[in-house]
Order: structure tokens, then C-alpha cells, then sequence
């Protein structure tokens, strides 16, 4: 997979394309990221790339000729399979979106600024644009930092046991049952006694009941879609 960040502030994010999962999975050859300051692609002696916006509203735009030719410049080198902005008013970011894009060879992510960006950008370079949730983040690094790490640990073999990814929450509707490890017990809190049984079947009868009372507890809205 490979996927392409186009965005003002690199620096903002580069080091977090550089460690933990990310960076196991570039060292295996199973992940390409690279980091597209859209700088390099205005024709501004300035590297000015906002304006004001048509109207008078408050704020700065980011402009359409640096976007578009940095968009242009890559899809000349290959085809996308997804161009994705990040916009708090796109599709809310979930388990099953990262599970599908992580079957795509090549996305790019533009990452929003300012006020936000020239529409005409959203209107025909962008085919699909995705929040992290109802608010508004001073720019888009973050939440593409957050879709990449999401959906590149997904990647058959970038985790050292692909069975984690799929005991996750909200994998299979529900949130996560708890997990515990050694000791068995500390300052007498102690670790649920059919943990240690050994028998498979009982413990995972109970994940599935901690997991269904954790969900209805914590995320009842989830339970709606729940299909178990």
C-alpha cells in the first residue's frame, strides 16, 4: 500500500509516519507513506497559498492552483484509488472504513487548513472526505496521521499477530472485552478466576459477555447495528 499526504505542516506529523507500527511496516516493505508539502507546488514567490474568501467571510482559504497541481503531479505517476480530504463535516472515520481502505494499493490524503479549502477542490479532485468526529481541528495532519495509522496495522503481516487486529473493538460491533496479564493478583486485585482456567471455550463465553456489557454500558448506539 502506498499512500501520499498532501498537507502545509510535514514537520507536523513526520515523525509519527516514523515510529511504532508505521515504521515496522515500511521497514517490511508492506507500506509506503511520503509527505507532500504543498509549498512546493504554488507559484507564489511567498509560497503563499490562502487567500480571503469571495463574499467577505472571516478567515483564510486555502487556495485551488497549489492543490490542484500537487494532486495533478502525483495521479500523473499512478492511478489513486481514493483521494480523501479531511473535513469535520465528511464521513465519520470507523473500524469498517479502515478495514476497507486497507485493501486499497494507493490513497492520497490532502489535509485541510484555514477556513478550509477552495471548493472547487471538493467539487472534482476529491472523491471522498472523512472526519474524525463533530469538531474542528486547527488543521487536517492529525486526523490523516490517525487514518493512516488506523488502516496501515490492518496490512496482512504488519502486526506480529494479525489475530490482535481482529479482537479489537469495534471490529465485530462491539467494544473489547478487558485483558489482563501477570501478576494474577497485586495488592488484591485480582484477575477473573476463568482467565486462569485453561478452558477456552468458558473464556471466550465470557469476552462475549464483557463485551456485550461493556458496549451496552459505554456505547449502547452500538449495539443497534449489532448482528452477533
Amino acid at each position: 500500500m502506498r499512500i501520499d499526504i498532501l498537507t502545509i505542516l510535514p514537520e507536523m506529523i513526520e515523525g509519527m509516519m516514523h515510529c511504532s507500527i508505521l515504521e515496522r511496516a515500511q521497514k517490511k516493505g508492506l507500506a509506503e507513506i511520503y509527505l507532500h508539502n504543498l509549498r512546493d507546488y504554488t507559484s507564489n514567490k511567498w509560497k503563499k497559498l490562502d487567500d480571503y474568501p469571495f463574499g467577505g467571510e472571516a478567515g483564510m482559504v486555502l487556495q485551488i492552483e497549489p492543490v490542484d497541481r500537487a494532486i495533478s503531479a502525483l495521479k500523473e505517476k499512478r492511478t489513486y484509488d481514493e483521494i480523501i480530504y479531511t473535513s469535520p463535516d465528511g464521513e465519520v472515520f470507523n473500524q469498517p472504513m479502515a478495514n476497507a481502505l486497507s485493501m486499497l494499493p494507493n490513497l492520497m490524503i490532502l489535509c485541510g487548513h484555514y477556513k478550509g479549502i477552495d471548493y472547487r477542490i471538493r467539487e472534482h479532485l476529491i472523491t471522498r472526505e472523512i472526519s474524525l468526529g463533530d469538531y474542528v481541528l486547527t488543521g487536517g495532519e492529525l486526523a490523516a496521521a490517525v487514518f493512516t495509522d488506523a488502516v496501515v496495522r490492518l496490512i496482512p503481516g504488519v502486526l506480529g499477530d494479525e489475530q490482535s487486529a481482529l479482537a479489537d473493538s469495534f471490529q465485530d460491533g462491539l467494544l473489547a472485552p478487558p485483558v489482563y496479564t501477570r501478576p494474577a493478583e497485586y495488592k488484591g486485585w485480582k484477575v477473573p478466576e476463568v482467565l486462569l482456567s485453561g478452558h477456552q471455550r468458558k473464556i471466550e463465553e465470557w469476552r462475549l459477555q464483557q463485551a456485550h456489557e461493556r458496549t451496552a454500558l459505554l456505547r449502547p448506539d452500538l449495539l443497534k447495528d449489532y448482528r452477533g
